[in-house]
């Protein structure tokens, strides 16, 4: 290749790495990459105490608004962390401002070096056409070798034509560049003219504002669960964890239930906090052992299977009686349907945005999972669904907005496997996977107000958190 080829060879590669940097770099550097969640591509961090956030939307085929809605950490960043961080984005903007200034300054350079060429060689086509038709005065020879030159340029033409539209896209990039530095120096300016009080109430207005957004989504369906949190390391390899999804958002106590059987101690802690540094306010000594790890607590209430019986009972944390009891008609227990594990996981109590609900097996169903909702107060059961899932293939399974999803191990390379939604009485087979950090899963249940799953995990109580995918309610919904 002759020089004036190769110069116009590295010109055009420049021009396809600062094309792929800008494409793929920029958005992600600036927030405008929207398949990013998180630094991290995971929210890690799970609290009772956190904001909502909608991270992308888009029209379903009827025209409405449908956005996947995540519980991200609520943790306020000071007003030197933020201006750090907006400081380091300007400069490396402004950095890159100068960068596409110099190549700018390449480029136009080189752009009317390729003029003058494109010029030359349209002439030189022009004149061969000419010679061309009056070739019988040339000599063969001659002839042929400026054929065989004009052979050789003339592919090049389209390729000009694709270095001066590329030359354009770096005067737009250049444009660009020089808004986005003044938008950040806009931004930059306004955190610079609030205090961290005001910032903070500012903070805690707009959650406000998404919480009463969040009262307007339908029941959302599991795309993805991420995790695991490690809150605590204690207890025995089996047991169960809670919070009351049904409490205000001061009463944040967590109770614990240690073991699958022969126990009837619950443990209370005002928080979180109290809960992780061991902290325990209160013990209850039920008036039956329980069977299984598949509590709930729900609205003040602890409802548990008890032990070697199909009987489900409702206990009163308040008042510290029995409020109410009523066998489960038909549902195997003592291991006759447990989870794979064992346990005596026959019977799964929870709850979910919907209401209270029993998870089981019977002999009518073939040992088949049965869903039934019940009566919070009576325990009666409202409606049953027969599903096609053998119980005992099931790792585990929780319920989110009357769907139930099960896994299908609860060792390692657990994934939620099957769904079964009883609004529209119809199963699904899905592949959901899931972290199961510590190999062996006897306790997982969703909890709806700190959008969460908790779980027990070989002796570590985890969170995982959910993203689900929500549809906006609209006045033609009512």
């Amino acid at each position: 290749m002759s020089p004036p080829l190769l110069k116009l060879g590295a010109v055009l590669s420049t021009m396809a790495m600062i094309s792929n940097w800008m494409s793929q770099t920029l958005p992600s550097l600036v927030g405008l990459n929207t398949t990013r969640i998180t630094t991290s591509d995971t929210l890690t961090q799970i609290s009772p105490k956190e904001g909502w956030q909608v991270y992308s939307s888009a029209q379903d085929p009827d025209g409405r608004c449908i956005c996947t809605v995540v519980a991200p950490e609520q943790n306020l960043c000071s007003r030197d962390a933020k201006s750090r961080q907006l400081r380091q984005l300007l400069e490396k903007v402004q950095n890159m401002s100068q960068s596409i200034e110099v190549l700018n300054l390449r480029t136009q350079r080189d752009f009317q070096y390729v003029l003058k060429m494109e010029t030359q060689m349209k002439g030189l086509k022009a004149k061969f056409r000419q010679i061309e038709d009056d070739r019988k005065t040339l000599m063969t020879k001659h002839f042929q070798e400026l054929k065989e030159k004009m052979d050789e340029l003339l592919p090049l033409i389209p390729v000009l034509e694709q270095y001066k539209t590329d030359a354009k896209l770096i005067t737009q990039f250049k444009e660009e560049i020089r808004n986005l530095s003044t938008v950040l120096t806009g931004i930059q300016k306004e955190i610079g003219a609030y205090d961290y009080d005001e910032l903070h109430q500012r903070v805690l207005s707009l959650e406000t504002r998404l919480r009463d957004c969040m009262k307007k989504l339908t029941c959302g369906k599991l795309m993805k669960i991420t995790g695991p949190v490690t809150v605590k390391i204690s207890g025995t390899r089996f047991g169960a964890w809670m919070t009351d999804p049904l409490a205000s958002e001061k009463n944040n106590r967590v109770w614990y239930m240690d073991s699958y059987t022969n126990n009837k101690i619950v443990r209370e802690y005002k928080s979180m906090a109290d809960f992780v540094s061991g902290a325990e306010s209160r013990t209850y000594n039920l008036p039956f052992k329980w069977a299984g790890t598949n509590h709930v607590v729900y609205n003040g209430s602890l409802y548990f299977n008890k032990y070697q019986s199909n009987i489900i009972i409702k206990y009163s944390f308040d008042t510290g009686r029995v409020l109410a009891q009523r066998s489960l008609e038909y549902a195997g227990f003592h291991n006759v349907y447990p989870y794979t594990w064992g346990g005596f996981s026959d019977i799964d109590l929870m709850a979910d945005e919907i209401g209270l609900w029993a998870v089981y097996a019977t002999n009518q169903n073939a040992g088949n999972i049965v869903i039934s909702q019940l009566n919070q107060d009576t325990l009666e059961v409202l409606k049953s669904w027969s599903t096609g899932y053998p119980k005992r293939s099931a790792g585990e399974s929780f319920m989110i907005c009357g769907t139930l999803y099960v896994t299908n191990s609860h060792l390692t390379g657990a994934k939620v496997y099957y769904s079964y939604s009883t609004k529209t009485s119809t199963y699904e087979y899905t592949d959901i996977p899931f972290h199961n950090q510590y190999f062996h899963i006897s306790m997982l249940d969703y909890n709806a107000r700190d959008r969460a799953l908790y779980a027990w995990n070989n002796g570590h109580q985890v969170l995982f958190n959910v993203t689900l995918f929500h549809v906006i309610k609209t006045e033609d919904d009512t």
